[in-house]
């Protein structure tokens, strides 16, 4: 990637963990990012997380793994309505090494811009789609119940930028994203 590539401007404070997270998205995004350095969250730390939780708003993006999804439920239940984006363990593979630091700016960009696209949808946080999908939906699309169908719903997930997820989860981040039969349909086409 060279550098005529416009980085995306992001108002929002984007929280990773590490340092080598920091790096990677700073290629990708004009923000103030801000490591948690893993598990062990200083107390210092939690003090500039706040602040720019009360002054900016925060993008947590995490490593797609068990350890990144606990942090990023530590910050989810501390920071209530920060903005959730998520990159694909696929795009973030280094060999047997997991982590954003190892994803493309260009992965990187296109996570954030989908988040921040999804967020905006709803002003109180609270999106509902009029077409409001089902587990008996699920289960049509093979994305539930059937064979394969955990391969095909992290692909769904991916496509969409939500994560993945069982059945279950997948339902809640659908309506919490403010995502519809339609476009969850259009996202199975485009995995097919």
């Amino acid at each position: 990637m060279n550098d005529p590539l416009r980085k995306l401007r992001v108002s929002r404070a984007i929280v990773v963990e590490g340092r080598d997270d920091v790096d990677a998205v700073s290629k990708a995004c004009d923000a103030l990012i801000i490591p948690t350095h893993g598990f062990g969250i200083t107390a210092e730390t939690w003090k500039v997380l706040e602040k720019a939780y009360l002054e900016k708003g925060l993008l947590i993006l995490t490593d797609p793994d068990h350890a990144g999804e606990e942090i990023r439920k530590k910050l989810n239940a501390t920071f209530p309505g920060s903005v959730n984006c998520y990159i694909e363990r696929r795009d973030a593979l280094a060999g047997d090494d997991i982590g954003i630091e190892n994803s493309a700016p260009e992965v990187i960009a296109e996570a954030v811009a989908r988040a921040l696209e999804l967020a905006g949808r709803d002003t109180d946080g609270t999106a509902a789609p009029q077409d409001e999908v089902s587990i008996d939906e699920l289960t049509e699309l093979g994305l539930a119940g059937g064979s394969g169908s955990a391969e095909k719903r992290a692909a769904v997930c991916g496509r969409l930028g939500i994560g993945y997820g069982n059945a279950r989860a997948m339902l809640k981040k659908l309506k919490g994203f403010g995502i519809g039969s339609d476009e969850l349909r259009k996202a199975v086409k485009e995995t097919e």
